[in-house]
């Protein structure tokens, strides 16, 4: 039985071990916060990764905590006025809370023996015959290492060295408020900014804007925002009036263009997520990503070809990020570019509704459950599917 580390207790990592414990794996995933707990925020499961989720035997508790989409409105945010709306078909899109998912992924890793160990500082990781972690409170050695510790990750410069970011020019705010919404993905678009609003169970509102500003922020999820300087970044978007005004914490941070890592693996270490692959939140795939990587990174340990697993995966994540820079271009357009590339979406959206949707389907239709080598998941996993 291999022994398998995983630093990092978000979405990627506790996805990660539930995945290598079916298969066989004694996991002990090492969180350095004190508690699991998420940033206030909410998150869009498509496809691809709810694919994943319900592979894991979790789709009955993914419905039931989130609510079930299958459009994205394009809206003009200074006028209200629907510029497209997107139909995404029968494929199941979830919209949750992320502490939501981290829980159910928390439930269902223990109930599979994994170790979960809080309040535990990674500070160096060595890639040797076995995989040495060096701690706050000491070392320990184990067959091999999974680096889903994000952006800031220990384990992606022993593979890669230093990294820099750099600053993309834009800020985005987060924050949730009460209030209704229909069961949609909603984009208001101005000039030189957007702002995405969805419902979330327990009839609240998730709200993320971005907008552009020349001056440098600060790049984490924990930073206090000013509301009143949130609701002025906005003022002239009308649908979201109320919602603005209901709005009394916000956080802000900067959004930083991360290069995706050359090295993925090396003899007993991996990267997964944020760790390998930054993404800006243009696309609403940082977590399905990672949940796509938890999945293929199992199959791979398994067959012993993590060569392959990089050589599948990097193409791909490659292509969603640069699809998510596309979509903030195409969202702060202005001047009479603006007009005509709104006339053009609502003249595709009246002769040919399906045409933009199906531009993703490379992205959502895609089910890494049943790539070569995917299967091998242990019996009782596989009847909850």
């Amino acid at each position: 039985m291999r022994d398998v580390t995983i630093i990092g207790a978000g979405i990627g990592g506790l996805a990660s071990a539930l995945a290598l414990a079916a298969r066989g794996a004694r996991v002990h995933v090492i969180e350095q916060a004190p508690a699991l707990t998420e940033a206030g925020a909410g998150l869009q499961i498509s496809p691809n990764g709810y694919r994943v989720l319900a592979a894991l035997g979790l789709g009955p508790a993914i419905d039931a905590a989130g609510i079930a989409t299958r459009t994205v409105v394009l809206a003009d945010g200074a006028r209200g006025r629907e510029v497209v709306r997107m139909d995404l078909g029968g494929a199941p899109f979830r919209l949750l809370h992320r502490a939501d998912l981290v829980a159910i992924l928390a439930e269902a890793a223990r109930a599979r023996d994994v170790r979960i160990s809080l309040g535990s500082r990674v500070l160096g990781v060595e890639d040797g015959a076995r995989a040495q972690i060096t701690l706050a409170n000491g070392e320990m050695d184990t067959d091999f290492v999974v680096g889903a510790d994000g952006i800031r990750s220990r384990v992606r410069p022993v593979l890669n060295g230093p990294a820099a970011a750099t600053f993309t020019g834009q800020v985005a705010w987060r924050t949730i408020v009460p209030g209704g919404l229909a069961p949609e993905a909603r984009v208001d678009m101005g000039p030189g900014r957007h702002l995405v609003r969805y419902p979330l169970a327990g009839d609240r509102v998730n709200m993320v804007g971005v907008e552009e500003r020349a001056a440098w922020t600060a790049e984490g999820w924990h930073i206090p925002g000013n509301p009143d300087a949130f609701r002025a970044a906005f003022a002239g978007f009308a649908a979201a009036r109320d919602h603005l005004a209901a709005a009394d914490h916000v956080h802000i941070w900067g959004l930083f263009l991360h290069p995706v890592a050359d090295r993925w693996h090396g003899r007993k270490i991996a990267l997964l997520g944020d760790a390998a692959h930054p993404t800006l939140p243009f696309l609403a795939q940082g977590a399905n990503l990672a949940l796509e990587d938890a999945w293929t990174l199992a199959a791979a340990l398994d067959a012993g070809d993590l060569p392959a697993w990089q050589a599948a995966r990097r193409p791909r994540v490659v292509r969603a990020i640069g699809a998510a820079a596309a979509n903030a271009r195409s969202y702060h357009l202005r001047g009479p570019v603006r007009h005509v590339a709104h006339a053009g979406l609502r003249a595709v959206g009246r002769v040919a509704p399906g045409v933009l949707p199906r531009r993703f389907d490379w992205l959502y239709a895609h089910d890494v459950t049943q790539e070569p080598g995917a299967g091998a998941m242990d019996a009782d996993l596989q009847q909850n599917r």
